[in-house]
């Protein structure tokens, strides 16, 4: 799939793609109220949305940016965008436009049984730096602490 483009969130229309989107990706979703509560916070919160022509939003990522640091919450696809670049490109346009704003680093955590999401970080150039034991529930696993120190040095995602 070419064509996708990649924008601030926009409306309440796109709230609730985006809330269906975190319900169908993970087993203890953040709602959409909560997602609601995080806009009101436009000082730190960035939601960001992936686009295909034909289909509409078919992803988005949820993240913080606190002085020149990005806390990535939630980045999500639909399935029918995975294995076809829109989380490459998303989570490239984010970093980019973040780097561009005064961000110097980004972390996140991540299932560790989540192997397509630690190759999508780790060719973004994010590395493993720590765990938390137990961090997820339903199913309980430990998460990985990735950081990917230098946003201007970083590897470009393909």
């Amino acid at each position: 799939m070419e064509g996708w483009t990649v924008a601030p969130l926009a409306g309440d229309d796109e709230l609730d793609r985006v809330a269906a989107l975190e319900a169908a990706s993970f087993s203890n979703p953040w709602t959409r109220e909560m997602l609601a509560r995080e806009l009101e916070r436009p000082e730190v919160t960035r939601v960001y949305v992936i686009r295909h022509p034909a289909h509409g939003i078919v992803g988005f990522c949820s993240c913080w940016l606190i002085a020149d640091e990005i806390h990535i919450n939630s980045l999500a696809v639909d399935q029918l965008a995975r294995r076809r670049g829109a989380a490459t490109a998303l989570l490239g346009h984010v970093l980019d436009e973040l780097a561009a704003q005064g961000a110097r680093q980004a972390t996140l955590e991540v299932r560790r049984s989540n192997a397509a999401a630690l190759a999508l970080y780790r060719r973004a150039g994010f590395v493993i730096v720590a765990s938390r034991p137990a961090y997820y529930n339903q199913p309980e696993e430990d998460a990985l602490i990735l950081w990917c120190h230098d946003l201007r040095r970083r590897a470009a995602p393909p």
